[in-house]
């Protein structure tokens, strides 16, 4: 009898999911089918909104923006991380656990928090100018987050200042479990560190790798707050991202059904990119 329904205990779980995620997600989709203000009576336009994400040159350059966050919020990370986790892990270095809470305390900070700190140590005459001015570096400084070179880059250092710990404690916690063995055999067949490091460390962590690329870059993708505190997508639109996009266009243009249709693509681009992530992983191991 107990195993002819299984199914019945996920039914909860699944009512949940169901309603606090797919409604949602299916309600989007549905505005996204119609040109509406959020106040008067909606339009149908059909497949309109979506032609607009493709065709529209600002939103293509959000959605690129996005992707180049990518790089500072996700792969930084994991390269910053798996060297320096190595590094802990190989020392031995006393007091792990507590070098573990304050890599990891940006994670636990509020983003608004950390982008207002951040927001004051570029400002032009904030800790970042003063410490190359007083190392004679004055031709350096710059309005950093009013640049239309460096804005984006600036954002997403801070990007991988608040990922970095996040990756490092994963895969530190990966790296726990690698037999010393391995290491001791490797360092009798005359392997040094490097190649141990590649050969050994690397892939005995893949799944910790997985877990952090999907993390970090559902963060780079989804980053609203840090872009909305920082720049409001300044200078010009060298910030402007899809999530701000959506807010944009949904609060401040009032054009609800495009906002819902940028979100949808969006929601779809962060699905593709994870799955993709995972399929690789699994296809590694």
């Amino acid at each position: 009898m107990y195993g002819a329904t299984p199914y019945w205990f996920l039914l909860p779980a699944f009512v949940v999911y169901a309603a606090f995620l797919l409604y949602p997600l299916g309600r989007a989709v549905q505005i996204s089918l119609y040109e509406w203000d959020g106040l008067s009576l909606a339009t149908f336009v059909g497949l309109a909104n979506y032609a607009d994400v493709l065709t529209d040159a600002a939103l293509r350059a959000a959605f690129g923006h996005a992707l180049v966050l990518i790089v500072f919020f996700a792969v930084l990370p994991l390269g910053i991380g798996l060297v320096l986790a190595a590094l802990l892990m190989r020392a031995r270095v006393r007091g792990l656990a507590f070098f573990r809470t304050v890599v990891f305390l940006p994670q636990v900070i509020a983003m608004v928090v950390v982008a207002v700190a951040w927001r004051q140590i570029y400002a032009p005459d904030g800790l970042l100018n003063t410490a190359l001015r007083a190392v004679g570096l004055d031709a350096l400084t710059r309005t950093w987050l009013g640049d239309f070179t460096l804005t984006l880059p600036a954002v997403g250092l801070i990007g991988t200042w608040v990922c970095t710990g996040l990756v490092t404690v994963l895969l530190m916690a990966g790296m726990a479990r690698i037999p010393q063995d391995l290491y001791e055999a490797a360092t009798l067949d005359g392997a040094g560190p490097v190649r141990t490091f590649l050969a050994i460390t690397v892939p005995s962590v893949r799944p910790e790798i997985v877990v952090s690329l999907v993390l970090t870059i559902i963060a780079a993708l989804k980053t609203f707050d840090l872009v909305f505190v920082t720049t409001r997508g300044g200078p010009g639109s060298t910030t402007t991202v899809p999530s701000y996009e959506v807010y944009r266009r949904a609060f401040e243009l009032g054009e609800v059904g495009s906002a819902a249709a940028v979100a949808v693509v969006l929601t779809a681009l962060i699905f593709l990119l994870n799955l993709a992530v995972n399929r690789i992983g699994e296809r590694e191991r």
